[in-house]
């Protein structure tokens, strides 16, 4: 189980880096060829606004995996340790029911009725349904980030850490 946490980690950390290395390549090519160039460029605003739909969906998966997601433990942090494992049992649970049934699901629905409607974007001439496949996507790093959070704490040990991101 470490060994396929770390690996997913692995991946998910670099694939991150370079949508975000994209992501200024064409911001940078944009403010390039519109004010250097005198000729804007059409397809790098709506490139842009992809890449930043999966940085930041990708993003929130690699957050709730290392814990930098908005939380309020204000309350639990009073309990004893027993109640806070058993709280954090039935959370995570709902974490993963949630990324489940409206993020797989839903965002699979969706992905499904934009490729039926052939929904395609302006600028980029591809279908809208890869755009939003980072959806179900997400949904399934949460949800599997989760099951190895139930994992471990139903073995009272702690979830190994993201190598690099301490």
């Amino acid at each position: 189980m470490t060994k396929l946490l770390f690996w997913v980690d692995t991946v998910l950390k670099w694939f991150l880096a370079l949508l975000m290395l994209s992501i200024v390549l064409v911001v940078s090519w944009q403010v390039v060829s519109r004010y250097l160039l005198q000729s804007p460029s059409s397809v790098t605003e709506e490139l842009s606004r992809c890449l930043l739909i999966w940085i930041g969906m990708i993003g929130a998966a690699l957050a709730y995996r290392t814990g930098v997601h908005l939380g309020l433990d204000i309350v639990t942090r009073r309990f004893d340790a027993e109640l806070q494992r058993r709280l954090n049992m039935l959370l995570t649970s709902a974490v993963v029911l949630f990324a489940l049934a409206v993020m797989v699901v839903g965002g699979g629905n969706l992905m499904a009725l934009t490729f039926e409607l052939n929904q395609m974007s302006a600028a980029l001439g591809i279908k809208m349904a890869y755009i939003y496949s980072v959806i179900p996507l997400s949904g399934l790093l949460i949800a599997f980030y989760g099951c190895c959070q139930l994992y471990h704490l139903a073995l009272r040990q702690p979830m190994p850490q993201v190598e690099g991101l301490h």
